[in-house]
């Protein structure tokens, strides 16, 4: 076959991901030369290669077997990224696909954009485009800012990396969850140029699988959380500007650590568990960035006030967190210091920019 221009890593552990969807979306679909490295994660891959079905013996698939005995994706993905010699690397989740045309399409950006690496527009099939990241209006295809067009708020790197600016890096083994946060992070607040194909055919994420690896009540939060040693560990990070460490850490808190919050208000016993361990988690974060804190929301703060409160119910835990939800009341739009409501991490700014990318309308695909 023609040396191919990208290398698709997909990750499988499962008999009953659709393997071969995801193959098809890049094999049949892609006019460029590809290769597709698909990993049989801790499973025979003969059974994988059943699941292939036509696309077994096709010559731009390599079917590549690992077995760690560690439920994560980040041991597979980075087998096959260490397999991989295209000059660009790319990555699909084992039940999502690639709309018809996605890496021509991102082939094309990087060459009009000689981007290091090029974010992909994700639809989601049950809700329509994702939002994240909540890019800058007029700065959607190229030139994108880390900071100013807080790419922080895209966690996966799905798209298309150039491999000789970064080959090296890897998904963090050995973590219960964010096994790709650093990996993100280093692409877009140190790549030189980073696009963004919003109106090309995006990746399309299904919700076909119910064995995703998510954030869990049962877990310890210095396990979900661990990735957070890694960054702080980032040479880059370490020297980052406080306004580039703000815009990490506003995302950090509003994605994450709500998200924790609310894994573990299952019942009260769960809320006082993780109490003291939340409390102290988000002290550390704001450590991480001492000017995070005047960014967020007056909502969010009543639910660390909750938090802090040893005598809150879980009711009131509650309640401070959906009132969080609530994004067209004033408390979820205006930040603690309100002279701050038009900065670009503020929950105004953020929010309006995802709203638009959400109502953008777009080619179909």
């Amino acid at each position: 076959m023609t040396d191919p221009l990208v290398d698709v890593t997909i990750a499988v552990h499962s008999a009953t991901r659709p393997i071969a969807r995801a193959v098809a979306s890049v094999l049949e679909h892609t006019s460029a030369p590809v290769r597709v490295n698909v990993v049989a994660h801790n499973i025979e891959p003969e059974i994988i290669r059943r699941n292939l079905g036509e696309y077994a013996d096709h010559p731009a698939l390599r079917l590549l077997g690992l077995r760690d005995g560690i439920h994560s994706a980040a041991g597979p993905m980075n087998h096959g990224l260490a397999r991989s010699d295209a000059p660009y690397v790319s990555i699909l989740g084992s039940d999502d696909e690639f709309a018809p045309g996605a890496i021509d399409s991102w082939l094309a950006t990087a060459r009009e954009t000689r981007a290091d690496a090029v974010l992909a527009r994700i639809r989601l099939v049950r809700g329509g485009t994702d939002p994240y990241p909540p890019v800058r209006r007029g700065r959607r295809k190229s030139r994108l800012d880390g900071r100013r067009d807080r790419l922080a708020y895209r966690s996966a790197p799905l798209g298309l990396i150039d491999r000789e600016r970064f080959g090296h890096l890897r998904f963090s083994e050995g973590l219960g969850s964010g096994e790709d946060l650093t990996y993100s992070l280093t692409l877009w607040f140190t790549g030189e140029r980073v696009a963004y194909d919003l109106d090309g055919p995006p990746y399309v994420g299904h919700d076909d699988a119910d064995d995703r690896v998510t954030f869990g009540p049962t877990r310890p939060l210095d396990r979900d959380f661990a990735f957070l040693d890694e960054l702080e560990a980032l040479p880059w990070f370490a020297a980052a500007s406080p306004a580039v460490r703000t815009a990490i850490t506003v995302k950090l808190i509003r994605i994450h650590f709500f998200d924790a919050v609310l894994a573990r208000s299952s019942s009260q016993q769960a809320l006082y568990e993780s109490r003291d361990g939340l409390v102290a988690l988000v002290d550390r974060l704001f450590a991480l960035a001492p000017g995070a804190g005047s960014l967020l929301s007056r909502s969010d703060h009543a639910v660390f006030a909750a938090l802090r409160d040893p005598w809150a119910t879980l009711e009131e835990v509650g309640e401070a967190m959906r009132a969080r939800q609530s994004y067209f009341k004033a408390a979820s739009l205006i930040p603690s210091n309100p002279f701050l409501i038009l900065h670009a991490q503020a929950p105004f700014r953020t929010l309006l920019a995802g709203f638009l990318i959400m109502r953008r309308r777009f080619p179909r695909g």
